[in-house]
């Protein structure tokens, strides 16, 4: 992410850079030069400052809690505040968004999401060991932020852009095309575009609008180069395209010849002097032939290899109307251009489909359409509970007929569509390759209605059509009564927690009964009311299941823009149907035999609505043969705690087991009769390339299928003193007697320390 190194010399050791500027004072000064001679392109009602919202999202999520699964509705308030401050400013806001992950940054975004791989499991570790959430070092965003983030922008009135290439790539195109005031974000890519001016926003501040500029042509001044060399300067020192072990060769050599001509004390600081070496290898090399055509130095000492490499990695700075280093500018992508799937989709499903995901109206589809694969990046999931399968998996049956809904050819049966090609993030995945993953045809009782009908067409009909395309894709087609009975957000959480507890056999009716009457009882509270609901622990398996309901809510969103938009977008969002802290709650009271009434926070609305969709829940898994157990677990935190002796069930291939280790799943799933679509998580193991086997069976139109100081030993709720709820929070009846340890306890010789427990009942409204 950035040139490697650079944004660190300039905030360290080249602080001329470094210009602190007024946001208020840049619109008055922007707007004075737009106004004598204003271009057709430029935008002279309003400045506009370009938000890398990738860039963004840790800052814009403030939220104290983060490990629950996001507080949504705080969230909204502080993303509303944040865009109020600039607006009221004069300050109009594009926000940019990653829309695609380009193949030649493939190794770049694998790498990556390892290393997030390593900082998840310390975070499970932690919860275990002390039941409480880690502290900021350790702090991940909620699943699913960016995705959601989107639709809250643009729900606040915002514009939002969705790209089809790099995204630094657009957002500097665009500055650089429109005259923008300025680029907002955090990436030193964007000081090597030739474009609009480069704003951090770690550097910003809010109160007085005040952020840092990195000067361009400062930088240039300070290190000896045009502005044209910057290009070839990022690519030696390393980027996404050209990797930092590639060029280690050259930067050696360049060093030593710096250290050669800069002997201390004038060689500069250590950390800057790779900067400045290159800088001056580039400067040596560089001649007017190069510098008239753009080309690579011949000078430069490189392979032919390396040296198309370099071009390559050059070509992706430069912006339309700049010196290119053939006679064609970099290719830009235009609405259905290089569609993998274009035999099985029209022109015009083609043009809709770039266009809604180019205005961020949609989600998943076009990676579908138009690239031929998906990528999910990393979710709260624990590696060494193997009972609950990671969401991937989970959602993988929804995916398929997703898939199946979008490149089925009406009246076309007889041509094979190609699988879709998946990079999904979970434990175990060593994602060398991707999961080839077939389309499935829907279980529908009409005829599979074509996707120009149910996107174009119009009518009561249709609309039905649209309904139960996007219902059967979560096998939930007997919920369509409900609709307009019940609010649209409650009905997709009915749907999502149906087609989970289907897919997920060891959920049970206290799982089932956490997440619908956090669901129903969130239109209740207030922000500030989720804010203080007080945990007297956190569970990690709470955890994991938060996070499972979110990614759940985006393959929700991915079903629903396949569809047609049966249901309004804004209906799917989780800050109408799902709070952390509040599904935490919900779940430790379900967990210690809460009385329904409770649950509900004693609201006799809530609770009718909650034994409705409970008892429509129950029924639809009746009929499919899943009869739902009650299993409760009041000491969970005595569980997890325990559990932090044993030993992974199952190892994550890159990180030092076999690739592929599922030995934990494998044993669990012979002994209980297997996950519902048998042994799916097999799939990436040796023979996953034995089309005999499953991926055969499953293609297009086949089967269906406060620490506790001084006492190291943990403590938690007895087995027979269940908590009592206290509006919205809980409190014991009196302190729980102090646990034995037991075996594993002494056998580990490991302490545990507990998050305070709530000595007295919270104030009201906490």
């Amino acid at each position: 992410m950035g040139v490697k190194g650079l944004q660190y010399f300039i905030d360290h050791c080249c602080p001329e850079v470094c210009v602190t500027v007024n946001l208020r004072e840049m619109t008055r000064q922007h707007v004075a030069r737009c106004q004598p001679g204003c271009t057709a392109t430029a935008n002279t009602t309003s400045p506009t400052l370009l938000v890398d919202g990738m860039a963004c999202l840790r800052h814009w999520y403030s939220c104290k809690d983060w490990v629950c699964g996001g507080q949504w509705k705080e969230y909204m308030v502080l993303l509303e505040s944040w865009v109020g401050t600039f607006t009221s400013a004069g300050i109009r806001l594009v926000f940019f968004f990653d829309g695609v992950v380009e193949e030649q940054k493939r190794q770049e975004w694998v790498k990556r999401r390892r290393r997030v791989n390593g900082e998840v499991s310390k975070v499970f570790r932690h919860i275990k060991a002390h039941g409480e959430q880690p502290g900021p070092e350790l702090s991940c965003l909620p699943s699913g932020l960016a995705t959601f983030t989107r639709f809250a922008l643009r729900s606040l009135g915002q514009e939002v852009l969705c790209s089809v290439q790099e995204a630094d790539y657009e957002i500097a195109r665009y500055g650089r095309r429109h005259g923008s005031m300025g680029i907002l974000g955090q990436d030193s890519d964007f000081i090597i575009y030739d474009s609009a001016p480069y704003l951090s926003v770690a550097k910003l501040r809010l109160h007085d609008l005040t952020t840092v500029h990195y000067d361009r042509e400062r930088l240039c001044r300070a290190i000896g180069l045009a502005v044209t060399q910057l290009p070839l300067l990022a690519c030696l020192l390393g980027n996404d395209v050209v990797s930092e072990d590639r060029m280690q060769h050259v930067r050696s050599n360049a060093m030593a010849m710096y250290r050669r001509s800069h002997p201390p004390p004038s060689s500069g600081a250590p950390q800057g002097q790779k900067v400045l070496a290159v800088a001056q290898l580039v400067n040596s090399v560089w001649g007017r032939e190069e510098e008239e055509a753009g080309l690579i130095p011949r000078s430069l000492v490189v392979s032919d290899a390396d040296r198309r490499l370099l071009e390559r990695g050059i070509r992706s700075y430069l912006l339309p109307g700049q010196e290119a280093l053939t006679s064609g500018d970099i290719p830009t992508v235009s609405p259905g251009s290089a569609c993998v799937m274009e035999r099985y989709v029209s022109a015009e499903i083609l043009k809709a489909c770039s266009e809604r995901h180019v205005a961020a109206e949609g989600f998943m589809v076009y990676n579908v359409v138009c690239e031929g694969v998906v990528e999910c990046s990393n979710t709260l999931e624990d590696e060494e509970d193997t009972e609950l399968l990671p969401q991937a998996l989970v959602f993988k049956r929804c995916r398929q007929h997703i898939y199946g809904l979008l490149l089925h050819r009406h009246n076309s049966s007889s041509v094979e569509v190609p699988a879709v090609r998946e990079w999904f993030v979970y434990p175990g995945n060593p994602l060398k390759e991707p999961d080839m993953v077939y389309p499935v045809l829907h279980n529908l009782s009409s005829d599979q209605p074509s996707l120009e009908l149910l996107w174009f067409g119009s009518g009561p009909e249709v609309s039905g059509l649209r309904l139960a395309s996007f219902l059967s894709v979560f096998d939930c087609q007997e919920f369509s009564e409900l609709y307009g009975t019940v609010e649209n957000s409650l009905l997709a959480a009915l749907c999502l927690v149906t087609y989970t507890v289907l897919q997920v056999k060891e959920l049970s009716l206290e799982d089932m009964d956490a997440y619908l009457s956090q669901a129903v009882c969130l239109t209740l509270k207030s922000p500030q009311e989720l804010q203080h609901i007080k945990l007297p622990y956190l569970s990690s398996r709470a955890v994991q299941l938060g996070s499972l309901y979110v990614r759940g809510l985006s393959h929700l969103l991915a079903a629903n823009c396949a569809s047609g938009y049966p249901l309004p977008s804004d209906a799917l969002m989780p800050w109408h149907s799902f709070d952390g802290r509040l599904f935490h709650s919900k779940y430790l009271l379900a967990h210690t035999g809460t009385e329904k009434t409770l649950l509900l926070d004693s609201d006799p609305s809530c609770l009718s609505q909650f034994l409705c969709l409970r008892e429509k829940l129950v029924e639809a898994c009746r009929r499919r043969g899943r009869d739902l157990q009650s299993r409760p677990r009041p000491n969970a935190l005595l569980e997890q705690c325990h559990y932090t002796t044993a030993e992974p069930r199952y190892t994550d291939g890159h990180r030092g087991g076999p690739s592929g280790d599922r030995e934990g799943w494998e044993e669990r799933e012979e002994r209980k009769g297997g996950h519902p679509h048998g042994g799916e998580w097999r799939e990436r193991g040796e023979t996953r390339r034995d089309q005999s086997g499953y991926e055969k069976r499953e293609k297009f139109g086949g089967q269906r299928g406060g620490e506790m100081r001084g006492e190291h030993q943990p403590r938690g709720p007895h087995p027979h003193r269940y908590p009592h709820y206290h509006d919205g929070s809980f409190q014991t009846t009196s302190p729980p007697p102090k646990q034995s340890r037991g075996r594993s306890h002494h056998s580990s010789r490991r302490g545990y320390r507990l998050a305070p427990r709530w000595s007295q009942p919270p104030a009201p409204g906490t």
